[in-house]
């Protein structure tokens, strides 16, 4: 697992995200607008609904591929060091186990993480009245 520029949880604000964690949430905030897009789009011109679709799908596949790969990273790490075991017997941690624990709950309370549910609700919010709109009111 890579390591974060973290100190505490409540400097978060100092984990540095890789390069490629940046990729995949633009890449998830593009295929959240196209996925939503297409309610919009079928009312318009079926093929940009269609095109929006795959891109939706297919940006949604790459990112939770990469999202998985991180979970599958972090509990990997927590298990390779026992970390739930130790910690349930009331072990001490040492300074190493410690620093992987304030890298996982850093990573957990991410900006970006926030902002790409907020995003998500937010634009299927839209997306939802939309459709009531054109399928029932228009």
């Amino acid at each position: 697992m890579k390591k974060r520029n973290c100190r505490t949880c409540a400097q978060y604000r100092n984990c540095e995200d890789s390069f490629a964690s940046w990729i995949f949430f633009i890449i998830g905030l593009i295929a959240t607008f196209a996925i939503r897009a297409v309610a919009v789009l079928i009312h318009m011109n079926p093929l940009y609904a269609k095109a929006a679709w795959y891109v939706g799908v297919g940006g949604f596949t790459l990112f939770f591929v990469y999202k998985f790969k991180v979970n599958i990273a972090r509990s990997k790490t927590i298990s390779e060091r026992n970390l739930v075991e130790r910690m349930d017997r009331g072990e001490g941690l040492t300074r190493e186990d410690s620093e992987v624990i304030r890298s996982i709950l850093c990573a957990l309370g991410s900006k970006k993480e926030m902002v790409n549910y907020v995003f998500i609700f937010g634009l299927s919010a839209i997306t939802i009245l939309f459709a009531l709109y054109m399928d029932f009111f228009r």
